[in-house]
């Protein structure tokens, strides 16, 4: 794995559990919304909005860099819409950079042909 697709891996694991929290937290304002006084939903909206974005962003980065097949690139853009799905994506995501890692030490001791 070269340093580019590795930064994309790192840039859409790094935004995948803040988008899943902030998720999380807009299902709650809105609860609290139409049950109190407390309305946060349009700022909480629009954090949440950005951080979309740019999970999407990263996400179609590490698509594209990573050469996903169709079927785990699209298992990344479903995780982004389920309102846990951001924590699953980070958990695969660092085991997937992990495994990168072992293979390319295997490869320069000279353990595998890999």
């Amino acid at each position: 794995m070269d340093i580019k697709t590795a930064s994309a891996l790192r840039r859409l694991r790094l935004v995948s559990a803040p988008e899943a929290v902030s998720f999380l937290l807009l299902l709650v304002c809105s609860v609290l919304k139409r049950t109190t006084d407390f309305n946060a939903v349009p700022v909480m909206g629009a954090i949440h909005g950005v951080l979309f974005i740019l999970y999407v962003i990263f996400w179609a980065d590490a698509w594209y860099r990573a050469r996903w097949s169709a079927g785990l690139g699209l298992l990344y853009l479903v995780l982004s819409v389920l309102p846990t799905g951001g924590f699953f994506a980070e958990r695969k995501l660092k085991r997937e950079a992990e495994d990168a890692v072992i293979a390319s030490r295997a490869r320069q001791e000279g353990i595998v042909n890999a």
